[in-house]
């Protein structure tokens, strides 16, 4: 994790202090870059102890679509409890429906993205193909003195990612994204990391994976980020029959917090150590061997299928997290 190091460096040495809407200071750099080799060792921050588990839950709780703390509690990670019931802007807006409500965040998009289209009523072919696409119609109405038909269908952007590794592994068009611009002023917290690109190389068997990140804590949240990508690459690898290859995390705006920086001064006087490796239970099934794909388990997999072997790390250090 020398590169993690490398970025915090930069930003305390090159970055500018802004102010934003969380009310603490920030210093920021655009742009960064992390490539990691995942056949080298799993990206863990080793500098402190990484709340893997937590991270591994919120991860879980994105590939049920889950759109309550709650459910990101029963997983195991707190972190969206504050988004839910804390952040005054989020208590104050008209979509939130109660206690631990986050409206349709990460997750929903990745999983259930709403789909619309609106057609003529009498375009029949194209209703007829938007039908065998999945969609239903729900509501006629009439614009501009013409009859119109509204359809809708719930889009699985993660499912259909797998078919496609499996299917037609030379499609550079393998990705999903969690940034909706209909539902922005609806939900607790728009996305961060919000565009993965899979990345299959079907003459070696291995899978490589782009995230984007628009907006990164690099103190609190780029190790986590780092172990969610990691973590579902290892996942989506072992469903479609690939070996996860290259991890590359791209940020647009990397900032630490002014209330983070003796956490971080803390890291950078600790020496790394060498990378673990990411074990997934045998009970999740592996294309590989079997032959048998299973999409299904994205959804089945628990906190418990996933661990670190050979995890070393220092002693842990805690920061508080800006809402």
């Amino acid at each position: 994790m020398k590169q993690y190091l490398e970025l915090v460096r930069s930003i305390l040495d090159t970055g500018t202090w802004q102010e934003n809407r969380t009310g603490i200071r920030t210093i920021s750099q655009p742009g960064a870059m992390l490539r990691f080799d995942l056949q080298q060792g799993f990206p863990a921050v080793t500098t402190k102890k990484l709340a893997f588990k937590s991270a591994v839950g919120e991860l879980i709780g994105f590939l049920r679509a889950s759109s309550s703390a709650a459910d990101f509690r029963a997983l195991g990670c707190k972190v969206w409890d504050a988004n839910a019931n804390d952040n005054a802007q989020w208590l104050a807006n008209p979509y939130r429906e109660g206690t631990d409500d986050l409206g349709d965040v990460y997750g929903v998009q990745w999983r259930r993205w709403p789909a619309y289209k609106v057609l003529d009523a009498d375009a029949t072919a194209r209703l007829a193909d938007a039908e065998t696409r999945g969609y239903a119609r729900v509501a006629q109405f009439v614009e501009d003195g013409r009859p119109k038909v509204l359809l809708y269908k719930a889009i699985d952007q993660l499912r259909q990612c797998l078919d496609t590794i499996v299917n037609n592994p030379a499609d550079r068009r393998i990705l999903f994204h969690g940034w909706n611009p209909a539902v922005l002023e609806e939900i607790a917290l728009p996305a961060c990391h919000l565009l993965y690109q899979f990345l299959p190389n079907p003459v070696k068997r291995e899978i490589s994976l782009c995230l984007y990140i628009r907006s990164n804590d690099v103190g609190l949240g780029t190790p986590f980020n780092l172990t969610e990508g990691a973590v579902l690459l290892h996942l989506v690898g072992r469903l479609t029959g690939y070996t996860p290859r290259w991890f590359t995390y791209f940020i647009g705006d990397a900032h630490i917090y002014e209330n983070q920086l003796d956490m971080l001064n803390e890291q950078l006087r600790r020496e790394p150590f060498e990378s673990p490796q990411l074990a997934i239970s045998e009970r999740v099934p592996e294309y590989a061997k079997t032959g048998v794909y299973a999409p299904e388990w994205l959804e089945k997999v628990e906190p418990a299928d996933f661990s670190l072997v050979g995890y070393r790390h220092h002693e842990p250090l805690t920061a508080p997290m800006a809402v």
